[in-house]
C-alpha cells in the first residue's frame, strides 16, 4: 500500500511511463488504483517514431502489470517523508511476523 499512497499523491503531475515493450508515454496522472494501473491524459508517446499509430490516442489506461518504470518529477517527490513511510512499513511488517 506504499506505493499506492504515494502514486495517490502525484495525482494532476505530469510524469513519464515506461512499459515492458519499450514504449515511453508521457503525459498527467489522472488515477490509480491498488493494482497500480494508471490512468493519463493528454499523453505525448516520447519514441513515437518506433509507433506512429499511437500519434491520435490523447488518454490512456494502463494496466499495472505492463509498466517497467515510472519517471518522477524530481521536485514532486519529498524523499525524507518517503523514507520515513518506507521505514515504518518496515516497522510494521517486522511486527506482525
Amino acid at each position: 500500500m506504499l506505493f499506492f499512497s504515494f502514486f495517490k499523491t502525484l495525482i494532476n503531475h505530469t510524469v513519464t511511463v515506461e512499459l515492458k515493450n519499450d514504449i515511453r508515454i508521457y503525459g498527467t496522472l489522472r488515477s490509480v488504483d491498488q493494482y497500480l494501473n494508471i490512468k493519463l491524459d493528454n499523453i505525448d508517446i516520447v519514441n513515437l517514431d518506433q509507433y506512429p499509430h499511437l500519434s491520435s490516442v490523447k488518454n490512456m489506461f494502463i494496466r499495472g502489470s505492463v509498466v517497467r518504470y515510472v519517471v518522477l518529477p524530481q521536485a514532486e517527490v519529498d524523499t525524507t517523508l518517503l523514507e520515513d513511510a518506507t521505514r515504518r512499513e518496515a516497522a510494521n511488517q517486522a511486527n506482525k511476523a
